[in-house]
């Protein structure tokens, strides 16, 4: 049986987005090699925004509490010293684009690395320079990191938001499954998760069948 394929909208500047891509990593992992998850961009700070004022998101991210709390949850911190804040969506999407040319065991290293260093460790994950450091800190060649300023790499950021907009997306993370394309937004519980790959894995009805023979 061919594998299910996820496609998840999502933003590194999300702390649904964090749960939501440790619950979906553990779904691949439980049905091992029978699910597989595409991680696409979605911008929710589309432009950059300076002069943003740190106390006030430092604040900000003490809702990051109601995230933490939930059962099969990412790691979060309220944020610490004076980096910071980030400026938009964009970079981060970039980097872990130009990772994914590596190949998939790259991307998850760095997709991982982005989310904890901005949610456990209150780096701006919006910073070159940050960047650069979480990019070797993820093991990869370190004369890819250039790739990220690739334009080819912007246009596809841009589009895979523009898709998911598209699709009706307002709010990540966002996951539908290939070829369905029928996005379920929100950070579900696993067992929801679970309940809807294994009906993925059910073969249609019988009318249906029969209506799709030749």
């Amino acid at each position: 049986m061919d594998a299910v394929r996820l496609v998840a909208f999502s933003d590194y500047l999300c702390p649904w987005c964090y749960n939501g891509s440790v619950r979906l990593h553990r779904l691949e992992q439980e049905f091992e090699g029978r699910v597989r998850v595409e991680f696409r961009a979605f911008l929710l700070r589309p432009a950059p925004s300076h002069g943003r004022d740190l106390e006030r998101f430092r604040a900000y991210t003490r809702t990051w509490e109601r995230p933490a709390a939930e059962p099969d949850a990412g790691r979060f911190q309220t944020w610490q010293g004076t980096a910071g804040p980030p400026s938009h969506s964009i970079p981060p999407q970039q980097v872990a684009k130009a990772a994914a040319r590596l190949g998939p065991a790259a991307f998850r290293r760095m997709h991982e690395r982005l989310l904890r260093a901005y949610f456990e460790e209150s780096r701006d994950v919006s910073d070159p320079d940050t960047l650069r450091a979480l990019w070797d800190d993820a093991g990869l060649a370190p004369e890819a990191f250039a790739e990220h300023e690739d334009p080819a790499l912007l246009r596809e950021v841009l589009a895979d938001h523009e898709d998911a907009l598209a699709l009706g997306v307002t709010g990540v993370p966002a996951v539908m499954a290939e070829p369905q394309r029928i996005p379920i937004v929100g950070a579900l519980p696993m067992e929801t998760y679970r309940r809807w790959v294994r009906r993925l894995f059910e073969p249609p009805p019988v009318a249906e069948a029969m209506e799709d023979r030749p």
